[in-house]
């Protein structure tokens, strides 16, 4: 029941927010400090720590399964985490729906890189996110260079200054 009633939350917040490349961007609550404080499970059912991306500039990309944008965005986050994947973390977290419906998207993802199952929305509440698709970008410090919605292009200029 939790589970619903935070997937319908979520669901009205987006009503309002849309799917759409005019969403609003993020007001990232979280300090440099904090930011990569949280855990959560992989597509594949893994424990993942966010820890785990210290040192590294991370991409995090919050779509769901049902949103058209996220899916057309799909093949330029694909595009860059093989580009810079040795360089920098490239992170979606999948929420808004059932993990069945993230599983199935994040399987057709064509590059390879970690996919977060967060149906409830933890991780999105961690980085204040209220819309997809959104993107927030770390530095290796864990400073947000970016976030909120970002064309291909925009994401992909952003991640080459923080790779070279």
């Amino acid at each position: 029941m939790k589970r619903l009633v935070t997937i319908v939350l979520l669901i009205g917040g987006l009503l309002v927010a849309g799917c759409s490349a005019d969403a609003s961007s993020t007001s990232n609550a979280q300090s440099s400090e904090t930011a990569l404080d949280f855990t959560a499970t992989t597509v594949d059912g893994a424990s993942f720590d966010g820890a785990s991306l210290a040192g590294k500039p991370t991409v995090l990309w919050f779509w769901a399964p049902w949103c058209p944008t996220c899916r057309a965005q799909a093949g330029g986050v694909s595009d860059l985490a093989t580009t810079y994947g040795a360089d920098v973390n490239v992170v979606g977290v999948g929420s808004l729906d059932e993990s069945s419906a993230i599983d199935e998207f994040a399987a057709a993802v064509p590059a390879d890189f970690t996919q977060l199952d967060d149906p409830d929305g933890d991780v999105w509440r961690h980085f204040g996110i209220t819309a997809q698709s959104t993107y927030v970008v770390l530095d290796a410090d864990r400073e947000v260079v970016a976030s909120g919605y970002l064309t291909d292009d925009e994401l992909a200029s952003t991640v080459a200054a923080l790779a070279g």
